[in-house]
């Protein structure tokens, strides 16, 4: 584990005892052990590295973390230090049978790197740097343990920026970003990772290592494999390197904010700007209830923009913007609302204290057409806010694109007192923002990934598409050790209950 990881909630007591939620941890002999060991830089059995392994900053874990409970366990951490040795522990887990759960820096949001069946947790934090740097072609090759803040600044002393900046940047790695399809604050310049992604170096379960796309810009040599693996959350191979592409870094930046009377009136101003092509870097629209919290503004619903890059081109976009906010009579802030949010936009929320006070909180990202959009955030926020223990929902907008947006709901309830209840508000909380969002054609997720805590709704939002991942997952996983028990796809292990 790196050292920059930190613990989501500590747990007491001694480790070695300590119960975890899914309790299915497989025994994995010592001769697996062995052998993984000459395979392998690191291998870690001890009770800390074990515990550390076995959790992310899934918010109901936290829950369960307060009460001592881990959410699972693995036999061994096995720590490679480069694409080789994580190609040769695969080959072995899926020669013995031993799941296998890939991560980094753990900062996911949904149990995705829970391993939930035991077996290794593989660490791949130890494949850091950048390989190359093709600064005519603007592109870039870098291995999959990199953290984001360390590939930005290596990229910034060569004047060249990614653009993909998620709040969890300091804790998140390249390849997570891509096996969790993330996205970044400044999607609406730059896109989601997807679009960044020109090839990938993949390991394989029986141990191959292949590479995908990256040789040109556009290729019409079949289906595009690089996208089969982005956002696959390592359930079909696990992403050892990445080319990306990158761009110069912005020489200007531009800031403003907007006030509109309601969510809505700013959802339709957001869409006007995409449809003229303008395409800001942050375009955030908050609603009264979290521009009120967040902003102090009073009595409507705060937009936040943010440009950079060359200013003949952000004078442009900006003009757009101001075009379209005025024409739909919004109020002018002072851009110190932008300059409020750029300081803090990457701090973490206080997740342990809220947890020890009894409190249930999450966020939840969707994402719809701007059709259904206004409509969508009403009927989640409806429905969150009847649950019997709500204390708070509300929403922003945070990623916008020409044919719709992401909505970013925040919750927070009190239940009962009582075993359970927690996970039971949880869970209705969740099923109420899923069933809106599915009522409105939207997509169950935008930037967070399935993992554990999604599993539940993915075959029924796929339909019949499912039965084509679950095939592609038998074609390249026959054994299916890679991850078992997310993306809601079936496990040899068993099935889990999340």
């Amino acid at each position: 584990m790196d050292a920059r990881t930190p613990v989501p909630v500590a747990l007491g007591g001694p480790s070695a005892r300590r119960p975890s939620r899914f309790a299915r941890e497989l025994p994995v002999g010592e001769a697996f052990l062995s052998r993984l060991s000459g395979l392998c830089e690191t291998v870690d059995t001890s009770d800390e590295g074990r515990v550390g392994a076995g959790r992310d900053w899934w918010p109901l874990a936290l829950v369960w973390a307060v009460g001592g409970v881990a959410p699972a366990l693995p036999a061994a951490v096995a720590r490679p230090s480069d694409a080789a040795q994580v190609a040769a522990v695969l080959r072995a887990c899926a020669d013995a049978s031993v799941p296998v759960t890939a991560g980094a820096g753990r900062s996911g949001v949904c149990g995705g790197c829970v391993p939930v069946f035991g077996g290794v947790a593989l660490d791949l934090t130890a494949l850091q740097g950048i390989v190359a740097v093709d600064d005519t072609s603007l592109l870039v090759d870098v291995r999959a343990g990199t953290f984001g803040d360390a590939f930005e600044d290596a990229l910034r002393e060569r004047s060249l920026t990614c653009g993909h900046w998620p709040q969890s940047i300091s804790l998140s790695t390249v390849g997570g970003w891509i096996a969790c399809r993330g996205a970044g604050q400044y999607s609406t310049r730059y896109g989601k990772i997807e679009d960044m992604v020109a090839g990938l170096e993949v390991a394989l379960a029986d141990g191959r290592l292949i590479r995908t796309g990256g040789t040109a810009p556009r290729s019409a040599t079949g289906p595009d494999l690089t996208q089969l693996f982005v956002g696959s959350e390592g359930t079909l191979g696990v992403i050892t390197g990445a080319r990306l592409r990158v761009h110069p870094a912005p020489p200007s930046e531009r800031r403003a904010a907007w006030r509109f009377d309601d969510l809505p009136a700013g959802l339709e101003a957001c869409r006007r700007v995409l449809r003229r092509g303008a395409t800001p870097a942050v375009l955030r629209l908050y609603d009264p209830t979290e521009s009120a919290r967040s902003f102090g503004v009073s009595g409507g619903a705060l937009l936040v923009v943010a440009d950079e890059g060359d200013p003949v081109l952000i004078d442009a976009v900006m003009g757009v913007v101001a075009d379209e906010c005025a024409g739909a009579g919004a109020t002018p802030m002072d851009e110190a609302m932008a300059d409020r949010w750029l300081a803090h936009r990457n701090d973490l929320p206080p997740l342990e204290s809220l947890v020890r006070e009894g409190i249930v909180a999450d966020t939840i990202e969707v994402a719809a057409s701007w059709r259904a959009l206004p409509d969508l955030y009403r009927a989640a926020v409806g429905a969150v806010a009847a649950l019997e223990g709500t204390i708070a929902v509300s929403a922003h907008q945070s990623h916008a694109y020409s044919d719709g947006a992401c909505l970013y709901f925040t919750l927070a309830g009190r239940p009962a007192p009582g075993e359970g209840a927690a996970e039971a508000y949880y869970r209705q909380a969740w099923d109420a923002v899923m069933s809106a969002t599915a009522a409105a054609g939207g997509t169950l997720s935008h930037h967070h990934g399935v993992g554990l805590n999604r599993s539940r709704y993915l075959r029924q939002h796929l339909g019949p598409a499912f039965d084509v991942l679950s095939a592609v997952k038998a074609a390249l996983d026959p054994a299916g050790v890679l991850n078992p028990g997310k993306l809601g796809l079936s496990s040899p292990f068993g099935e889990v209950s999340a």
